[in-house]
């Protein structure tokens, strides 16, 4: 479903701001693979996303999604088949649009567009229907501004949006690290349930070594802009938060020094 070969990206080079983000990143998901991705600040890990999303060309390598080479296809067009949500609850909605006009611009995504916007009865049944599954009570206020819901509330729907045209590939780049401990928890169940109901495909950004090991069914780490480790199945299930650490060392030959993970155990 997803394949990365070769994939390198070096930003500012030939000046002392020169940074080495992606060097030689080689990962294939197959289809309804859920892989978490772990390591430290400055790892490559929201790189790699913005690199699947066409945020920025790559210096060299190949990205092939579905079977399709779209290394250089852009960003807008990638669009159309790959969903992103965000670690900042407000990026992935219009604050101010209504409940309904978010939920009608996720599901128009990658279609053509008339002078003709109207949100038919049987849309806003739908979108009531897909509402009442988050349990927030939001099917009941689809006028509200999206502006005026908690944190919480604009990341559940955030997710619901990504995931209303089933996409070929769900990046989640950390996308409950500025949410509290219970909503975060929340939306990962969540997260889980749209993720196994649809059988997608996903890559998800977390800091929380526990989380990473717990959801999904594969784990990778990266360090120093490469994928470092990688594990899947029954080992991945059977890893402690300290099997990660010694995995960690011993692959890159340094200790993970990263505050917030570390406070994540």
């Amino acid at each position: 479903m997803l394949n990365l070969s070769h994939i390198s990206k070096t930003f500012n080079p030939g000046t002392v701001s020169e940074k080495v983000a992606l060097n030689d990143v080689n990962l294939h998901l197959n289809k309804g693979d859920f892989v978490t991705v772990i390591g430290g600040n400055g790892a490559g890990k929201s790189t790699m996303l913005n690199a699947i999303s066409g945020v920025f060309p790559v210096d060299c390598g190949t990205i092939e999604i579905d079977g399709r080479d779209v290394t250089n296809l852009p960003e807008y067009k990638r669009a159309a088949f790959l969903s992103r949500v965000f670690q900042d609850p407000q990026f992935g909605t219009a604050a101010t649009m209504n409940i309904e006009e978010n939920m009608a611009l996720a599901m128009r995504r990658g279609q053509r567009r008339g002078l003709r916007w109207g949100i038919t009865a049987t849309e806003r049944q739908m979108y009531r229907e897909h509402l009442h599954l988050l349990g927030l009570g939001l099917e009941d206020r689809l006028g509200s501004k999206v502006g005026l819901l908690s944190g919480g509330q604009r990341q559940a729907l955030t997710l619901l949006m990504a995931t209303l045209r089933t996409p070929k590939i769900l990046l989640l780049d950390e996308h409950t690290a500025a949410l509290d401990p219970k909503t975060a928890a929340n939306v990962l169940e969540l997260t889980q349930k749209l993720v196994e109901e649809q059988h997608l495909t996903a890559l998800m950004v977390t800091h929380n070594m526990k989380d990473a090991i717990a959801i999904g069914n594969r784990l990778i780490m990266m360090n120093d802009g490469r994928v470092i480790v990688d594990v899947s199945g029954e080992r991945k299930k059977a890893l402690t938060v300290r099997q990660i650490l010694e995995l960690f060392e011993e692959a890159s030959g340094s200790e993970l020094a990263n505050d917030r993970m570390m406070l994540s155990r």
